[in-house]
């Protein structure tokens, strides 16, 4: 049951914001619904009636990591030293599937 179903609502589409006036949630008559979440003013969290979700890391205005439950995953935070000397050696050949080869 959705929340407007729970709620009696008849008025559609129904929508819930928050305290910021971010839409936190929305549903259609048909039941079709999705649910956000935001953190200073930028969406972290989508998740869909469907299954379908997106999240999101924020460096100030711009994303540096999305993930979707497609399997979708663009990875642009800033990189360690220690991860930028394990894709080096990765790019060349020096570590395989995760180990280190030996000369």
């Amino acid at each position: 049951m959705t929340i407007a179903q729970q709620l009696n609502i008849k008025t559609f589409p129904f929508i819930v914001k928050d305290a910021d006036g971010n839409k936190i949630y929305w549903e259609t008559s048909r039941g079709y619904w999705l649910k956000r979440e935001w953190a200073d003013g930028k969406e972290i969290r989508c998740e869909y009636s469907d299954g379908y979700w997106v999240k999101q890391e924020w460096d100030g205005d711009k994303v540096i990591r999305y993930e979707n439950s497609n399997g979708i995953i663009v990875d642009n935070r800033p990189k360690t030293d220690v991860q930028k000397a394990i894709d080096l050696l990765t790019t060349e050949g020096l570590i395989v599937d995760g180990k280190i080869l030996k000369n």
